[in-house]
Formats: structure tokens, C-alpha cells, sequence
């Protein structure tokens, strides 16, 4: 028999048998309230008509005492009676039960004639036997009939309440036969249903887990059958899938492990709990380390607390703002600098794995750097000598020498003169470059206003943006903090970015000065409407001797020097363009 179909008998059963008891007991107590209620009706109307009567009696026996009787009041008097006793008399029969009110007519009757013969002597009614004894049989039986009533009244109530009693055990045994019933429906429901399905859930558990050899219950359930059949059947083909396949990720891993131990630059993995997980080969020649250092925090495995810092940042999902310093190792008595990047490993679906650390060995890099910085700054000192001695010269002979302004000699005079200042300039450059990589370059920190600063700025070059019809912008909100920062550096920089807007941006253009505060940060950009940088260059535009665009002029060291000052006040420099729509170079400084 199929699952549902039992499933449907069963239920069934139980609310015929529960529907059944209500039905039963509905009706039983419609028949008792019914019943209940006409009873209670007619032993009331009884107690009513038996009051008047009873004072309707007693006015009459008013008026026979009277000294003057009013016969006709006393007559309508003893017609109201007739009419009271009528009505017992028609509600009897209604009945079909005797009743009181026969017998008080019958009482009646007999009163009235012994108050006509009393009437019709001379004698006092008042001291009249006879009258007197009939008016207390007649007052005695209705006296008895109010009591019958009231009898009858509490002889329903009690009747009603045995039918109550055996009603509600008559309902409370339905109850006990439906809960019996159900007790024993749930019971067969999760003996022959619920154990299989139990042991299906393991089955699936041990697949789930691996463990494809399981054991799948019967059921007597043409429905649970199926499905075990098709647990076999799935169990079935994940394993030959798993024989299948187990020998291709084997391959793939070791291709995998393969392709990281032979990167040139040293791996670390880390995982989303900042422990390491693997090194490949070129890591451990880095660092030289001979130890298994896996499952170790990174922190502790470098010897350098500050990393779980960096990486934990990463692992949130950050970004490390500030260029990162190399790392130096001792390795077999050789000092090693070691240029290292962090970023986070995310799945598909975005939250993040764990991190990956690349390592560079930038020893000889950094050598040839500083060998070429010392280079440079020797240089442009014993350049600036000389040069500096042939321009007090030369500006000395054209005090000398005067030649027409039209001429070929004025001329060619000028363009020396151009000449000197473009070679003095790059020699200044070329110092101040040096100084800063060299770290010889200090900072004089002081307090400094932001709007200042951008005003300033905007007057230096206001002639020249006249000049280019180009409308030179200030935008920033009205309260800005101030900075701590040596102003005269910031100077330099905005002055370097603003002379390359002006070079880049179209007559009738738009360069924007900008700030604004961002958490504990301040930014500052300049943006032009110029034909902007190929997304290829971007990469390289802060290099020094690097110039991009097609408006060309100095060595390439403004944008490098502007980046050096500003990672020398703790910030970050950068550029955001799209080819045809314009540039801006912003910077990020500490508050």
C-alpha cells in the first residue's frame, strides 16, 4: 500500500471517530436544553397564574368582608378568576398531564356556593364556618399547586444535570477512543516511516562524508522503496565517479604544487586564520628557513608582530594604504631585502579564504638604486657649480652687450638664456629627487590651513589660467581641519600638478582644486577636462624620467617628486583618468 494512501486512512479513521463523538454529543445536549426548556416554561407559567390567583382571591374575600360589597367589582373580580383558572385548565391539556388547576376550579366552585347561601341569610359572613373552611381548601390547593411547580422546576434541573454527566463522560470517552487512536496512528507512522527515513538521512551523511558503502532500509512504503532504490543508485555512481576522478585531482594537485614551487618569486598561503599553509621552495631560500614553520602565525613565523596587523586588515576585506617598507633578512651572513605584496584569496561567491604573500628580492634593485641616487646627487652638485657660475656669466655679458631686438644675435642670446634656466631647473630637480629618495630631505611641520593652501595656489597660477582662458576652481566645504604638515612641500606639489593641468588642458578648459575630509583623512585633487592618460601609462606615471601625453617638457621628475613628499607626510598620491575626458591627480594626507 503507498505511503499516502495509509497516511490517508489512518487520519480519516480518527476524525470520523472525534467528528462522530461531536455530532453525538451535540445533539444531546440540543435534546436536553430543549427538553430542559419547556419543562421550565410550563412549571413558570404554573407559578405565575398561581399568584394571581391567589391574589385575585384574596380580593375578593376583601370585597365579601366589605360591610358595603360592590357586586360589580366583585363580579369582574370573579370572572378574572374563571379566566386564570381557564388558562391552567387549557395549559393541562396542552400537557396532557393533570394538574392543580382541575381541582381549584372544581374549590371554586364550591366557595362561591357557600357564599351565596352565606349571602342570602341574615347572618355575618365573617363568622360563617362553612366559607371560611372552603376558602382555605381552595387557598391550601393553589398554595399546593406553587409548591408542585417548584418541585417539578428542581426536578428538571436535577434530570438536567444526570444528562450533563453522562453526556460529558459519553464526550470524554470519544476523546480517549480519538486520542487511543491517534496515539496509535502516530506511533505506526513513525515506526514503519520514520525509521527509514532516519536511515536514509544517515546514508546520506555517510555519503556526504565519503563513505559511499551504506546500508539502505525496506519499507513496506511503495514510495520510501523508490527512494532507497535511487539512494543506491546515486551511492552507486558517486563512487565510480569518485574512482573516476580521484586520480585526476591527484594529477591537478601535483600540477598545482608543481606551478607554485616554480615561480621565481618566493609564495606564502595563509590561511583566513592568518596561519601559514604553504611555502614554496623560493620562500624558504628567502628566508632562509630550514624548520617546517607551517600552522604558525605570520607574525611569528617572520619574527615581525607588525604583519598580523597588515594581514589582518587584508583578511577584512582592507587595503594597505602606505608603500610597504622591505623586509630585511640575515641569511648566511648576507643582509637580503625582500619587497613583499599582500592580497586577500576570495571564493566565487565573495567572502574571503584566506591571503597570499608574494616575496621579491630586491637586494641587488635596491643596490643599484642607491648606488645611482648617490650617483645623481654627485653629480648635480658638481653640475649646479659650474652651471651656476656660467649663468652669472652670461648675465653679465648681456649686460655688456647690446644687439637689436630683431636681430639673429638677440635671438640666439634668448635661446641660451631659456637653455641655462631649463638645465638649472633640472639640476634642482635632480637634488631635490636625490635628497628625498635619500632621505637627507627633512620636513619643517607646522600648522596648516587647507583653504589657505588651495587659495594660494589658485593666485599663483591665476595669470596664467587668464592668459589660457581657462577657469581655474576652488571647490571644498566650509569647515576643513588643518593639517600638520610642512607647507612649503605641499606647495610644491600643487604647484607640480596645477603646471601640468594648465600644459594638458584646452583654451576655454576647467581645472578644479578640490578637498574634502574622508574619516581621519583629507584629499586633495587637481582635475582638468584635458585629453587625459592612456589606461597603459597610468602604471608608470609616478616613475621618475617617465613623461607621458603629447605636450612633453622637463626631465619627469615633477610627478616623482610630488610622490615622494607626499608618502614623506605619511599620504598616498594617485591618478584617476579616462583617455578624452580628462584627469585628476589627488593625495591623501593624515590628519
Amino acid at each position: 500500500m503507498k505511503l499516502r494512501t495509509r497516511l490517508f486512512l489512518s487520519f480519516s479513521a480518527l476524525i470520523t471517530v472525534a467528528l462522530l463523538g461531536l455530532a453525538l454529543g451535540l445533539v444531546s445536549v440540543m435534546q436536553l436544553a430543549r427538553a430542559q426548556e419547556g419543562l421550565i416554561h410550563s412549571n413558570f407559567a404554573s407559578l405565575d397564574l398561581g399568584l394571581k390567583l391567589r391574589q385575585n382571591l384574596g380580593d375578593q374575600l376583601v370585597m365579601m368582608l366589605s360591610d358595603h360589597t360592590d357586586k360589580v367589582a366583585l363580579g369582574n373580580t370573579q370572572q378574572q378568576f374563571q379566566d386564570l383558572i381557564s388558562q391552567g385548565l387549557a395549559s393541562e391539556q396542552e400537557q396532557g398531564t393533570p394538574g392543580p388547576f382541575a381541582q381549584t376550579a372544581s374549590d371554586y366552585q364550591k366557595f362561591l356556593a357557600i357564599y351565596a347561601q352565606a349571602n342570602s341569610s341574615d347572618g355575618n359572613i365573617g363568622d360563617n364556618q362553612p366559607l371560611s373552611d372552603a376558602f382555605n381548601v381552595l387557598r391550601n390547593g393553589l398554595i399546593n399547586g406553587h409548591k408542585r411547580a417548584l418541585d417539578n422546576i428542581n426536578a428538571a434541573q436535577e434530570t438536567a444535570h444526570q444528562r450533563a454527566v453522562l453526556v460529558s463522560a459519553l464526550l470524554g470517552l470519544v476523546g480517549l477512543a480519538v486520542l487511543l487512536i491517534g496515539f496509535f496512528t502516530a506511533h505506526n507512522i513513525a515506526r514503519r516511516f520514520g525509521e527509514p527515513i532516519e536511515a536514509l538521512a544517515t546514508a546520506a551523511d555517510n555519503i556526504s562524508q565519503g563513505n559511499f558503502e551504506v546500508e539502505l532500509p525496506q519499507s513496506s512504503a511503495a514510495e520510501l522503496n523508490r527512494l532507497t532504490q535511487r539512494f543506491a543508485t546515486m551511492a552507486q555512481v558517486l563512487r565510480k565517479h569518485q574512482e573516476t576522478n580521484v586520480d585526476e585531482l591527484l594529477t591537478g594537485q601535483q600540477r598545482l604544487q608543481a606551478v607554485l614551487d616554480s615561480i621565481d618569486d618566493g609564495l606564502l598561503m595563509i590561511d583566513r586564520d592568518g596561519r601559514l599553509e604553504h611555502l614554496n621552495p623560493v620562500a624558504q631560500r628567502q628566508l632562509g628557513w630550514e624548520d617546517d614553520r607551517l600552522g604558525m602565525g605570520l607574525g611569528e613565523a617572520l619574527q615581525r608582530p607588525e604583519m598580523d596587523e597588515q594581514l589582518a586588515l587584508i583578511l577584512r576585506g582592507g587595503s594597505l594604504e602606505r608603500a610597504l617598507e622591505d623586509l630585511n633578512f640575515e641569511v648566511d651572513g648576507e643582509t637580503r631585502l625582500l619587497a613583499y605584496s599582500l592580497t586577500p584569496v576570495s571564493h566565487t561567491e565573495g567572502h574571503i579564504l584566506g591571503a597570499v604573500m608574494v616575496l621579491h628580492d630586491v637586494t641587488e634593485q635596491r643596490a643599484f638604486e642607491r648606488v645611482r641616487s648617490e650617483f645623481v646627487l654627485r653629480a648635480s652638485h658638481e653640475l649646479r657649480t659650474p652651471v651656476t657660475g656660467m649663468h652669472m656669466a652670461f648675465g653679465l655679458l648681456q649686460e655688456r652687450v647690446h644687439f637689436a631686438p630683431e636681430s639673429r644675435e638677440a635671438d640666439l642670446l634668448e635661446t641660451v638664456k631659456e637653455e641655462m634656466q631649463r638645465l638649472m631647473q633640472l639640476i634642482n630637480d635632480l637634488l631635490n629627487f636625490s635628497r628625498y629618495q635619500n632621505g637627507l630631505q627633512k620636513l619643517v611641520r607646522g600648522p596648516c590651513a587647507i583653504d589657505d593652501l588651495l587659495e594660494r595656489a589658485r593666485q599663483r597660477f591665476d595669470e596664467q589660467a587668464r592668459q589660457s582662458d581657462i577657469d581655474l576652481i576652488i571647490e571644498h566645504p566650509e569647515i576643513l581641519p588643518r593639517l600638520h604638515a610642512d607647507q612649503a612641500q605641499l606647495d610644491r606639489v600643487l604647484d607640480n600638478l596645477l603646471d601640468n593641468a594648465m600644459r594638458h588642458t584646452p583654451h576655454s578648459g576647467r581645472i578644479r582644486l578640490q578637498a574634502r575630509r574622508h574619516a581621519e583623512r583629507v584629499i586633495i585633487s587637481v582635475e582638468d577636462n584635458g585629453e587625459g592618460i592612456a589606461y597603459g601609462q597610468q602604471g608608470r606615471i609616478f616613475e621618475p624620467f617617465v613623461q607621458v601625453g603629447r605636450k612633453k617638457g622637463g626631465a619627469g621628475l615633477g610627478l616623482a617628486l610630488c610622490k615622494e613628499i607626499v608618502q614623506l607626510h605619511g599620504g598616498r598620491m594617485g591618478v584617476y583618468s579616462r583617455p578624452g575626458q580628462g584627469t585628476q591627480f589627488y593625495m591623501t594626507l593624515p590628519l
